[in-house]
């Protein structure tokens, strides 16, 4: 049985033209989200791939390097390595993997709507309904109250005393926390703390725990949890797995981070044979990579507590109307 990747890798590809397109939305005084979609035409289709470097800056001056012709999937890939993607090295060195990406899928979304197949059908599986999570700072109560069956995943904060992670576990709604231990110089930094560990361990005895740090107390605190530690910021291929101090029994995966479809395809399969549960995380898009990322879901972790919510839970407060999980299953041609 042939590879995810080798599924894909021969597909080609037919780039008569390519465009942008800069979206932005104002999160909050302090952050304005920017993305930059890449779009490429062919063949009376077009393909979109999107960026989500998180500086805003780093979107000027956007190059859109000459790849007009007939690729392969495998051949395209092996060209944008050649390639120089920003005009200037970028504020995050995670932002060449998600500048990458948004070029490696809008090919492969040109070449499956060239081809005239959906992105299941190209790798042999199919679309299915999608469990989703809210991923939000605010609080939770006025989602519940709107839909008491909504699921969540919450990032961990210093403010979080006993009284407060009680009554998260009250809900029965929190199934993954974020403790964003591996992000360094953001605005969600959160300095590793084996107190609020231990806090949210117990509290949560059923909740995923994602990047947490493992060092000296820290690790010590979650020494009976290690069968619920998830790994995200830290995974850029399968090696970056392979290298973790624990074997991972979780991962979130996000497309933007792996950079290429082969990578991304190879940790996906490498998960699927070693018994690692996935689930989906998003990147705060604003275009094309919010479906293409409830896509990946649908295929290959639909029941996991993914966090693809529909943009419109990015957009607002809650409020009547939102989406209700589970998303339904997609269709048509592209990616």
């Amino acid at each position: 049985m042939p590879s995810l990747w080798n599924a894909l890798a021969d597909l080609q590809v037919r780039i008569d033209d390519d465009s942008l397109q800069r979206r932005e939305l104002d999160v909050s005084p302090q952050f304005k989200r920017v993305t930059t979609t890449v779009v490429l035409a062919g063949d009376g289709e077009t393909g979109h791939g999107e960026d989500v470097t998180y500086t805003a800056a780093d979107h000027d001056d956007f190059p859109r390097p000459m790849l007009a012709g007939t690729w392969s999937l495998h051949e395209y890939s092996r060209r944008l390595d050649e390639l120089e993607l920003f005009a200037a090295e970028p504020e995050m060195e995670a932002s060449h993997d998600y500048r990458r990406w948004a070029f490696e899928s809008a090919a492969l979304d040109l070449a499956l709507r060239q081809a005239g197949k959906s992105f299941a059908e190209a790798v042999g599986r199919e679309y299915r309904p999608v469990r989703f999570v809210a991923s939000t700072r605010a609080d939770i109560q006025p989602y519940r109250r709107l839909d008491p069956d909504l699921e969540f995943k919450l990032d961990a904060e210093e403010s979080w005393d006993d009284a407060l992670v009680k009554r998260l576990a009250a809900t029965d709604r929190v199934r993954v926390v974020d403790f964003k231990a591996y992000y360094r110089g953001t605005s969600v930094d959160l300095e590793p703390d084996p107190a609020l560990y231990r806090r949210v361990a117990a509290a949560l005895p059923d909740a995923v725990l994602e990047d947490a740090s493992l060092e000296g107390e820290c690790g010590e605190a979650l020494a009976g949890a290690h069968d619920r530690l998830s790994f995200d910021a830290p995974i850029h291929s399968w090696k970056d797995v392979s290298q973790l101090p624990v074997d991972a029994r979780w991962l979130n995966i996000k497309p933007s981070r792996f950079g290429t479809t082969e990578r991304l395809l190879e940790c996906i399969e490498e998960c699927e044979s070693r018994g690692i549960r996935m689930y989906g995380g998003g990147q705060f898009e604003l275009g094309p990579g919010r479906l293409q990322i409830q896509k990946l879901a649908s295929v290959f972790y639909p029941d996991g507590p993914n966090d693809v919510a529909p943009s419109e839970y990015n957009e607002g407060p809650a409020r009547a109307g939102l989406t209700r999980s589970p998303l339904p299953a997609p269709s048509g041609a592209g990616f």
